[in-house]
């Protein structure tokens, strides 16, 4: 009587095109849809002995606690179960709607319909190399790779990949957006044209702080200390699902006190009283949300309004034109200028690690090495009249040298 063949081992059988097919029971595990299913991986080949090998492979990597990927798991089911059971949990709403985006728009329909466990590097490179092709910048094609290196790193650490084969794809190089700042007098040149505007403060403070444009739209007014002159970064305010809500700072490094500049302090407090004026004038219209930067009727300010207003400024300041971010450039290379630590300007704009500051600013950074350099020549150098007896000294010395050398008995 024939051996019943256990889950642990497999079978092999012939299908009616005469090709050979084996199948492996990997047990019973949950689906994409939360499923209880028998999860199985199938291997077909031309001859009995190939299907065998491969199948002997499986066991063997099963037996030692190798991962067995499911036959029937395709990337796009890999990638649902990934954004709804790992990531939704762990980032910001926007940061999520931004990878949902990503699977929905370019993953899936590139690499969805492949098996997990058949899905190669050159697949993905054929994949990358067409959305190059289609026009995406290759920015964003990079971020595309990121995100699948993110997700398959998961189901590494899980053992139901043996290993992570978008990280064996190099991602397309990238160029870094040339950074424009404000010099000395092009950054008093812009504050004198906000003189008076309704967003004077908003700029004031970005410019001299450095906030990020959803750092300085998420300032609420308990975050401003007028008594101590500081102000805290405790938030951001970002578009999630089109609507403008408040969220966390992304790490702990982001969440800080700053000094107000006295500058800054004059805006704020004139800022708040025209604040005050439009909720007279709003009266029932009038919407208390507690930001310090809102429209007429109290709403959250509207990025654009704020990016289109400093775009205006600009051009009446007969200034270069320049990203709205490049205002927290300027307030780093200004006190890089200034002789700041690289140090404390990362604490200031909120930067987790040093190195990424200094990796950032180090074309400035060049400069105020130059400058430390002749700072340290005045100090350590001698008067003009003394170094030019130095220089006499020396050049006697050395003709004295000169002159034993060469009545030396050879």
């Amino acid at each position: 009587m024939a051996r019943k063949r256990g889950n642990d081992e497999g079978s092999i059988y012939q299908m009616s095109d005469g090709r050979w097919r084996a199948a492996l029971s990997l047990g019973w595990k949950k689906n994409a849809d939360g499923k209880v299913v028998l999860s199985r991986k199938i291997f077909t080949g031309k001859t009995r002995e190939a299907v065998r090998d491969e199948l002997t492979k499986a066991l063997n990597d099963k037996r030692q606690g190798l991962p067995v990927v499911p036959e029937k798991q395709t990337v796009a089911q890999f990638l649902d179960h990934w954004l709804d059971h790992v990531v939704k949990n762990t980032v910001r709403p926007k940061t999520f709607r931004t990878y949902q985006d990503i699977a929905r728009i370019h993953l899936k329909p590139g690499l969805g319909d492949i098996p997990v466990a058949k899905l190669a590097p050159q697949a993905i490179r054929t994949f990358l190399s067409e959305k190059l092709d289609s026009g995406l910048s290759p920015r964003t094609v990079k971020h595309l790779l990121v995100t699948l290196r993110s997700a398959l790193a998961v189901a590494v650490n899980d053992g139901t990949l043996p290993r992570n084969v978008a990280a064996l794809v190099e991602p397309p190089s990238i160029s870094r957006p040339q950074i424009q700042t404000f010099t000395p007098q092009q950054a008093r040149q812009f504050l004198a044209a906000c003189e008076g505007d309704r967003l004077e403060a908003l700029f004031a403070v970005t410019v001299a702080l450095g906030l990020r444009q959803g750092e300085v739209l998420g300032l609420r007014w308990q975050d401003i200390n007028f008594e101590a002159g500081t102000l805290e970064v405790s938030g951001a305010l970002q578009r999630v699902d089109k609507k403008l809500v408040r969220v966390e700072p992304k790490t702990d490094a982001g969440r800080r006190i700053l000094m107000l500049p006295a500058v800054t302090r004059s805006a704020l407090a004139a800022h708040k009283r025209r604040q005050e004026l439009d909720r007279e004038i709003a009266e029932d219209r009038w919407r208390e949300t507690g930001y310090v930067f809102t429209s007429t009727i109290g709403t959250p300010l509207e990025p654009r309004a704020a990016f289109g207003r400093f775009k205006e400024l600009l051009k009446a300041a007969k200034l270069p034109d320049m990203r709205f971010h490049d205002l927290r450039h300027s307030a780093a290379t200004l006190l890089l200028a200034q002789g700041v630590s690289a140090r404390y300007i990362a604490e200031q704009l909120g930067h987790s690690q040093v190195s990424f500051t200094l990796q950032t600013y180090s074309h400035i950074l060049k400069s105020v090495q130059q400058d430390v350099a002749a700072k340290m020549d005045a100090i350590l150098a001698p008067p003009k009249s003394n170094e030019e007896e130095s220089v006499a000294t020396r050049e006697e010395g050395l003709k004295r040298v000169a002159t034993t050398v060469a009545t030396k008995p050879s």
